[in-house]
């Protein structure tokens, strides 16, 4: 993920009014509690995330990781089952009736090279698509597990407050929209208890103590794809005995972008990025294929069948132009929108306001999402009515020392990329385990089973 944190924490702050009325909850009294905990668990806390960070494992990969999660939960008294679509893990807690919550924090870590400099900074490898890489949790799933065991803590130190089941989900491949899906096609919802309601958050390169809650679209819909486009090989020297794939390949990359500039509303979100271009072996050489994978964003399903119809369509019009076989087209990964419940996060706001004070920022829905993407989007999609947070990462000291070099803030998945941990890792226990109490509380009123 994800600039769309970066985007809203660092936008102007919007006030709203709404008609939902807050939940009757005591705010302080359980705002005292959730900090009790945190005053007594956070070194276990940063022990855990500094441990995860020093060993960051990409997508599917995430053995250690989700062994490790898994303890800590049995350790509090969570059913734990493992290996749910790969490397995921669901834990579940029943404490009375009520409804049923998902809380999910995600599990992989980025292929790339750490520079935080960090004394706990990542020096591991694992092999990604046949090679040895680097690996870092420079998006932020470090935090986001550690807040995530923090808020199970919280609760459970809370039980008289609350009645339900939580349904605590650790995610594999968020970061190739992959894991949702595979963890739904392995039984998430026919083995365990369909969640009534969901949560998730993200840490950004906002100041520590903000949270952002959208209403509507939060992140985009993603598509992965890749081409090859054939051609015909043959001597640098006699381009007329070959069919030059990167002159096809070529023409596609500057012919794709109309459908953004020719075919989609201006109005209306769209890109289509070529990121990667790989082809030949020599400069004398004319080679048989031109390799290119693509990343398309959008908002709304009309948007995205337009760009997945259009890319398709003019890679075939490509090579037909040049007389060359059709290419090959691959829909390697994809997910939809992020689309936060209108109601519940409205409620959130009014709760967390209360809760958090100045810090908690409303943006409503006739604003725009942000461009990277999200598979939380398939639990939302699978009927769980849900709030993504977005909550800031960076101390003040930070981002006055970046302010004062004249350097942006390093933003999720740059090598620089780096929360400051205690701060982040409260205010995320906070926002979820307040989220979770909204809809569980016993003397909420929203806590009517729907």
């Amino acid at each position: 993920m994800k600039l769309f944190l970066s985007v809203c924490l660092l936008s102007i702050v919007i006030q709203y009014s709404s008609p939902v009325h807050a939940d009757e909850l005591d705010v302080a009294a359980i705002r005292h509690d959730i900090e009790s905990v945190l005053d007594e668990d956070y070194p276990q806390l940063e022990k855990l995330y500094e441990d995860i960070h020093a060993h960051p494992e990409v997508g599917f990969q995430e053995t250690r990781t989700a062994a490790l999660l898994a303890a800590q939960m049995r350790k509090l008294g969570f059913a734990v089952t493992e290996k749910v679509g790969g490397t995921g893990i669901v834990a579940i807690f029943h404490n009375g009736p009520g409804p049923t919550i998902l809380v999910r924090t995600e599990l992989d870590g980025l292929p790339m090279e750490e520079k935080t400099g960090l004394p706990y900074a990542s020096k591991y490898k694992q092999i990604v698509d046949g090679k040895s890489s680097y690996i870092a949790h420079s998006c932020g799933h470090d935090v986001h597990m550690a807040w995530w065991v923090g808020t199970a803590k919280a609760l459970l130190a809370m039980k008289n407050r609350w009645s339900g089941t939580l349904m605590f989900i650790g995610q594999p491949a968020e970061e190739t929209v992959s894991g949702a899906k595979a963890m739904i096609a392995d039984g998430l919802f026919t083995r365990f208890p369909k969640p009534d309601y969901g949560f998730a958050a993200h840490v950004g390169p906002g100041p520590v103590g903000t949270v952002v809650i959208k209403d509507g679209i939060v992140s985009s819909a993603s598509d992965a794809l890749e081409i090859t486009f054939k051609g015909r090989g043959g001597h640098g020297s006699m381009p007329s005995a070959t069919i030059d794939p990167i002159t096809i390949a070529a023409h596609f990359v500057s012919d794709v972008q109309t459908i953004i500039s020719r075919e989609k509303d201006a109005n209306a979100f769209g890109v289509i990025t070529v990121g990667s271009f790989h082809a030949g072996s020599a400069g004398n050489i004319i080679p048989d294929e031109a390799d290119l994978k693509l990343s398309l964003r959008s908002f709304t399903p009309e948007v995205r069948e337009l760009l997945l119809k259009g890319v398709e369509r003019t890679a075939n019009a490509s090579a037909s132009m040049a007389g060359a076989p059709p290419p090959e087209i691959h829909h390697l990964s994809g997910t939809s929108a992020v689309r936060n419940d209108s109601a519940l996060a409205a409620r959130a706001n009014l709760l967390l306001k209360q809760a958090l004070g100045n810090g908690v920022t409303f943006v409503p829905s006739s604003a725009p999402g942000g461009a990277p993407s999200e598979d939380f989007s398939q639990f939302i999609d699978a009927g769980v009515p849900s709030v993504f947070f977005a909550i800031g990462g960076y101390d003040a000291k930070t981002i006055a020392d970046y302010k004062a070099r004249g350097v942006p803030l390093p933003v999720n998945h740059s090598p620089y990329f780096a929360p400051a941990p205690k701060p982040a890792i409260e205010t995320g226990v906070k926002v979820l385990t307040m989220a979770v109490l909204m809809v569980t509380a016993k003397n909420a009123a929203a806590n009517s089973h729907r």
